[in-house]
């Protein structure tokens, strides 16, 4: 594969993870609050964990594995976040993920970043679907996921185990004729942030 890109919105850079950017990862992944409502990330995060995370990045996706990207404000380069694709290339098919450190909450950073991503995934890789899963007392991940023009397709009750306690998980999902034709995706509506 070659370089991963970069990708650029009105207020956002998405960009490949740096070795440099893993005491920022750190510290935003590592507020209990983002753990909490990931499946992923575990609490405490260490350093060691950032640095080791960031670390598979390049060989993932070299391989076609997944794309992912720090989120960085454009005004002041500060990382506060990251969002990828895991793919399935046999399928065309991807689940995105997300984590944004809990300063940036609410500021509609995640619903822009989720927009470039998709573009990416669909125009630039090719997919023909992209999907996501959020705990169901995290509404407001499920917002983002409306916003980008997904549609709800279920819950699955009891699905995963976070902490010792399983969890009903929300689908939601979006297909590339949807997300390219935005006005015949009833789930767009306004594409404001």
């Amino acid at each position: 594969m070659s370089e991963q890109p970069t990708l650029e919105t009105e207020r956002l850079r998405l960009r490949a993870f740096a070795a440099a950017d893993a005491p920022a990862v750190q510290h935003l992944a590592g507020d209990r609050a983002i753990a909490e409502m990931t499946l992923h990330v575990p609490h405490p995060y260490t350093l060691d964990m950032a640095e080791g995370w960031i670390g598979t990045h390049a060989e993932q996706f070299d391989n076609g594995a997944a794309a992912v990207f720090a989120i960085v404000r454009r005004e002041d380069d500060t990382v506060i976040g990251a969002m990828g694709l895991k793919i399935e290339s046999d399928d065309s098919r991807a689940e995105l993920g997300y984590w944004i450190g809990l300063p940036f909450w609410g500021r509609g950073y995640c619903t822009e970043a989720a927009r470039a991503v998709l573009d990416y995934g669909f125009r630039d890789r090719g997919l023909r679907r992209v999907h996501a899963t959020h705990f169901c007392r995290n509404p407001a991940s499920g917002r983002v996921m409306e916003k980008i023009g997904m549609s709800h397709e279920g819950t699955l009750r009891q699905h995963v185990c976070k902490w010792g306690e399983f969890e009903d998980v929300k689908v939601y999902g979006i297909l590339r004729e949807e997300f390219e034709n935005p006005q015949g995706n009833s789930r767009l509506g306004s594409r404001s942030a």
